[in-house]
């Protein structure tokens, strides 16, 4: 993954009206670009999390979504999704349900955030790619509602928290 990588760029119904570089992107320029969230459940009240890698370069340490990543140019939504899962997770075989997708703006960069939801089982092993995510765990929501405002999160997954919270299986 390079900053001359190829994004799509789009409006905000997700339609394709151009492309940009990784770099064009997150220099500040707010050119639209969609991304993917897979949020992934456990029954019990747990959500897993990753651990962004020191060496990203937006967000570098924080604690985030399951799996997340950019939609590369001439890539379908879930195919990325797809893609995503299976390099940072290892995961291959899951059925993801849909969200509504959102517009989410920070200093840097503007992102059409597509997010799913998996529900998994306790047995299920996800193998965290260490060039991708320094760590991840299962937290319990409990934990993650105690943490929230404290700089522990990105700032994304706080805001997308809200609209995932109500998907938790207690």
């Amino acid at each position: 993954m390079g900053k001359d990588e190829l994004f799509p760029l789009v409006d905000i119904e997700g339609n394709v009206i151009g492309s940009a570089t990784r770099r064009e992107c997150h220099s500040g320029s707010k050119l639209l670009h969609p991304v993917v969230h897979l949020h992934v459940f456990r029954d019990g009240g747990w959500i897993y999390l990753q651990k962004r890698s020191m060496s990203k370069d937006i967000q570098p340490g924080k604690w985030d979504t399951a799996v997340g990543g950019h939609v590369d140019f001439g890539e379908p939504v879930e195919t990325a999704l797809r893609r995503e899962a299976r390099e940072e997770l290892g995961l291959v075989d899951f059925n993801p349900v849909k969200l509504t997708p959102y517009v989410h703006e920070s200093d840097v960069e503007r992102e059409l955030i597509n997010p799913f939801v998996v529900y998994c089982s306790e047995g299920i092993l996800l193998v965290p790619d260490p060039e991708e995510i320094s760590e991840g765990r299962f937290w319990h929501y409990t934990e993650i509602e105690k943490n929230l405002g404290h700089d522990v999160f990105t700032p994304n997954f706080e805001s997308e928290y809200k609209i995932i919270k109500k998907y938790i299986k207690q």
